[in-house]
């Protein structure tokens, strides 16, 4: 467990931070930028379950504990070097499970004719607003693994991630009955 006695240590002062497994880098290094958005998300799922009940509050807080292991995964990159712990890591069920609730969530819902612009109820807008955060995770990582090894697990994950917050926050808009569509050029 981890165990926080001291908030400030003074050692990320001068602009580096250390990562998982004790190495310095530069805090506006791609992986700090990568775990620091994993962690940005969490936080707005916090946002978002102000305004959640019930299983979507459930499910929500089991995806924040979640992404705190894929931060802490994120924050220990794979050198080969023994570590001295057993690291965190998101494993295939996560995925599975997140998957089998998309294909539930989704069976709630009608198809969609239009592109749902992210708005509707506060928790809705508060999920789309995650996802758009999950994609932008997912875009870094993918930028990661071109220079670093990333685990094809935690990939997966985070994709699948920003489609559960998608019919998640169809769902928040009355199963989908209360989206907001686009309409193309509307305004023209």
């Amino acid at each position: 467990m981890v165990r926080l006695n001291k908030i400030y240590t003074r050692t990320g002062d001068m602009g580096e931070t250390g990562l998982g497994n004790g190495e310095r880098r530069s805090k506006a290094d791609l992986r700090v930028e990568t775990y620091g958005t994993v962690d940005e998300l969490n936080a707005v799922l916090g946002l978002a379950r102000l305004h959640a009940e019930g299983e979507m509050d459930e499910t929500l807080a089991r995806i924040q504990n979640e992404l705190f292991d894929l931060g802490a995964e994120l924050a220990t990159p794979e050198t080969g070097e023994p570590l001295g712990f057993e690291p965190l890591n998101v494993v295939a069920s996560q995925v599975e499970r997140m998957e089998a609730e998309i294909d539930a969530f989704n069976e709630r819902l009608e198809p969609l004719k239009s592109f749902v612009l992210p708005a509707g109820s506060p928790l809705a807008a508060h999920l789309h607003l995650a996802r758009t955060v999950a994609r932008r995770a997912e875009r870094l990582m993918v930028a990661l693994a071109k220079v670093e090894p990333v685990a094809e697990t935690a990939m997966r994950y985070v994709n699948r991630l920003s489609d559960l917050l998608f019919v998640a926050a169809r769902i928040a808009n009355e199963d989908g009955r209360a989206d907001v569509l686009w309409v193309p050029g509307k305004s023209r």
